[in-house]
């Protein structure tokens, strides 16, 4: 029997016709361990996103920030982030509210190479200066859709005080979603929380040209995004989630300026002849000025976004 995927991921592999190819491959990549090429990879990363699911079963995705080194990996089943956490996170508060053994998931990024692997693991251990992570599953991604860009320098200016939003957003969020080249969608397999056959969290990146996400306000003054799913490794990890438990929570990253635009949505999974996407109607909003301490240049569009010559 292949474990390594769960029914929403074989689903939607199945329905690709990729299923017995990904039943195959399945063993092989996904591991219960850091290889040493990730553990590398993730000491030098200036950023970490992060996704959890808060107790009434709502994912939510963050990033972390800190010096190359502020992610360390002790052993290859051990993860510890070392950066001051920031109460006002709504992923770190549900990974406090939740405590060990909460399930979550990391994406280690680095931008300017456009490099990226994933870890999905349980919670070990938090304070406010970090947390311990042990790994569940641990696996690489391809560097495609990812807008290169580079540290310039860092902020010590202390985050302002978050601004809950509500579901119909402001202006001020809207033209941060309208112009962004980069999300993070943070995902859960399980339902509800405590089902620990399947309970698990993944933090994944979506990537487009400025524009990408299309946006909508509804008759009842709500806002719909629209996000085009590109071709990719036809895991369907995020989509899978989505598929068994339709919540999502979306990171905006503001990387000139500093600020974090975090978001509840449901989710629906919209298939159009050969093409997929996403319909995340946005449930609530919060805004955290000054939240990413690093300042980062322009982005470099992804060669599979970059004009036609």
């Amino acid at each position: 029997m292949d474990k390594s995927w769960h029914p929403g991921e074989q689903t939607l592999q199945a329905r690709v016709g990729m299923r017995e190819r990904m039943a195959e491959i399945g063993p092989q990549v996904i591991r219960d361990h850091m290889p040493d090429q990730h553990r590398e990879l993730f000491g030098k990363l200036p950023t970490m996103l992060l996704g959890a699911l808060d107790a009434a079963g709502q994912p939510w995705a963050t990033m972390l920030a800190g010096p190359p080194g502020f992610v360390a990996t002790p052993d290859a089943r051990t993860m510890t982030i070392t950066t001051a956490l920031d109460g006002q996170d709504p992923a770190l508060a549900a990974l406090r509210a939740r405590g060990p053994g909460a399930p979550l998931g990391l994406l280690g990024l680095e931008p300017h190479t456009r490099r990226r692997n994933r870890m999905n693991g349980r919670l070990a251990a938090m304070s406010e200066g970090g947390l311990e992570v042990a790994v569940v599953q641990s696996f690489g991604n391809c560097p495609k859709y990812i807008q290169a860009r580079d540290p310039l320098r860092w902020d010590d200016t202390p985050p302002a005080l978050a601004q809950p939003l509500g579901a119909a957003l402001d202006a001020r969020a809207l033209a941060l979603i309208e112009a962004a080249d980069t999300l993070f969608i943070a995902s859960a397999s399980a339902p509800v929380p405590g089902d620990g056959r399947a309970e698990g969290v993944d933090v994944s990146h979506r990537g487009g040209p400025p524009g990408f996400v299309a946006v909508q306000r509804r008759l009842d003054g709500g806002i719909e995004l629209l996000i085009p799913d590109f071709p990719g490794n036809r895991f369907f990890m995020t989509l899978g989630n989505l598929l068994r438990h339709p919540r999502a929570g979306l990171l905006v990253p503001d990387y000139a300026g500093g600020e974090l635009l975090h978001l509840a949505a449901d989710a629906e999974i919209v298939w159009r002849d050969d093409a997929r996407g996403l319909r995340l109607r946005v449930t609530a909003g919060l805004r955290r000025p000054g939240a990413l301490p690093w300042r980062w240049s322009a982005a470099q569009l992804a060669p599979q976004f970059e004009p036609a010559p």
